[in-house]
């Protein structure tokens, strides 16, 4: 049966006190309104419609490569309205699945569950039991009974003080058959409090004609809340950040404090890793067998192969091109690695030193105060404190080659292109503008910038 997914997205969060349109705000990386598109993803629907309305523009555009299609609700005249929208695009026949842009912690298997109770023939309404339900539309059962079949939903503004006693709410999210929903929002008036329609009222169109009416509880509250504050966005991002670290101690990752941990993408580990306090992740990470993650480090988009120790405060980002780290590395403390830093088994990166769009061989170390940018450099390479890559002549980028066991000495400048040959020893403070054969011995300063080979200093007169 052709599943339906109509995601409303037009509100425009007044509490939130920001330009941004809600739906946009982010929770882990990612946009509300993405978080919900991703959980509907593995459902396979005909077809995904979000309703915009507040910023429009921009949440279409924010969301475009979904493939979803949008229709607007212009002006927001209430929850009712907004599936009027949608009436000229749904089909005949097979099931509507509701969902709001702005609960973004709903799970795959929640949405389904729903969809399947509705089965083209039930509307079925996802509820929740709260110790407070201030705000959510009442579930009004036969007799009273927690058990009894669903009556109607009253919203909080129009629900009579005994009502609002009832813990059971509406989150906002429901299934019905797209023929009925159709016909039933049309006849929606809003004849109410607020002088808005409500998509709730359909419930009692559907006791009227005889429609079976489910109620079918989520597991648990987090991923029914929604956000309409940034102290309900901060709440959400932390229960969504306790789940992942739940998730992955489940799995063997040791985590000095849950409590003081963020994963912002996709974090994939291997056995016996290890991770201090106040560690982000974002993007693609992965961390083999045995990698150390010291306190208050940044990683994002980076490959991290097994043994590997990060110690505290290190910066890696490797954006689109990426960032890896090879078996048995140790990186910083105070250390960052860009976008193309691919660093080979048991290097040495200490602090303060950068490397960006560059190849480091086995056992190669650049330990203190360094920068290593468009460079090849060999295995067991060792590079001096304040040494530096000089790859940019203002218009290009060049790059510097260094071959296998060379040493480089402190505070030396390798203009670029370069190419320094195995074995080669640059000596403190040289600027090397000339390639070095293999073997030599050069030291470079100041009129004998570029001269290979050993010579004595000139003597100023």
């Amino acid at each position: 049966m052709a599943l339906n997914i109509v995601i409303m997205a037009a509100g425009k969060g007044t509490r939130m006190k920001s330009a941004l349109p809600k739906v946009l705000h982010k929770l882990a990386g990612r946009s509300l309104l993405q978080h919900v598109l991703d959980c509907t993803e593995p459902l396979a629907a005909s077809q995904r419609i979000v309703i915009t309305g507040h910023g429009a523009a921009q949440v279409e555009s924010a969301v475009a490569a979904s493939g979803a299609a949008f229709v607007r609700q212009e002006p927001q005249l209430g929850t009712g309205h907004a599936i009027q929208q949608t009436v000229p695009v749904l089909p005949e026949s097979g099931t509507t699945l509701i969902l709001n842009g702005d609960v973004p912690l709903i799970r795959t298997e929640t949405a389904r569950r729903l969809a399947e109770a509705c089965d083209g023939r039930a509307l079925v309404l996802l509820t929740i039991d709260l110790a407070d339900p201030t705000g959510y539309g009442r579930i009004v059962r036969a007799g009273g009974q927690p058990d009894g079949a669903v009556q109607a939903i009253v919203e909080h503004k129009d629900a009579s003080p005994e009502q609002r006693l009832i813990r059971e709410g509406y989150t906002g999210m429901m299934a019905a058959p797209t023929a009925l929903l159709k016909r039933w929002v049309m006849a929606l008036s809003n004849n109410n409090a607020q002088g808005e329609y409500y998509l709730t009222d359909i419930v009692a169109m559907a006791v009227a004609e005889g429609v079976p009416v489910l109620g079918v509880k989520a597991p648990n509250e987090t991923e029914v809340l929604g956000v309409n504050s940034p102290l309900q966005l901060a709440d959400l991002e932390r229960r969504y950040q306790r789940q992942q670290a739940e998730g992955l101690m489940e799995a063997g990752v040791r985590l000095a404090d849950p409590a003081r941990f963020d994963v912002r993408g996709t974090l994939r580990c291997g056995q016996d890793v290890e991770i201090d306090v106040n560690c982000i992740f974002e993007g693609q990470v992965s961390l083999g067998d045995g990698v150390r993650i010291g306190a208050n480090c940044v990683i994002r988009n980076a490959s991290i192969a097994a043994g590997a120790r990060i110690h505290e405060f290190t910066h890696i980002d490797g954006e689109s091109a990426g960032a890896s780290v090879g078996e048995g590395a140790l990186i910083g403390p105070f250390a960052r690695l860009r976008p193309g830093a691919q660093l080979g088994a048991e290097v040495h990166i200490g602090n303060f030193v950068e490397v960006k769009n560059s190849t480091l061989a086995r056992g190669a170390k650049a330990n203190h105060l360094a920068y290593l940018g468009d460079a090849t450099v060999g295995e067991r390479v060792n590079y001096g404190a304040g040494s530096i890559t000089a790859n940019y002549d203002g218009a290009n980028k060049h790059r510097t080659e260094i071959g296998n066991d060379v040493h480089v000495g402190s505070n030396c400048v390798l203009v670029a292109p370069v190419k320094l040959g195995a074995g080669a020893t640059i000596g403190g403070g040289s600027t090397i503008t000339k390639d070095v054969a293999e073997g030599e011995l050069s030291v470079a300063r100041g009129k004998q910038v570029g001269i290979s080979g050993w010579q004595r200093p000139v003597k100023k007169r």
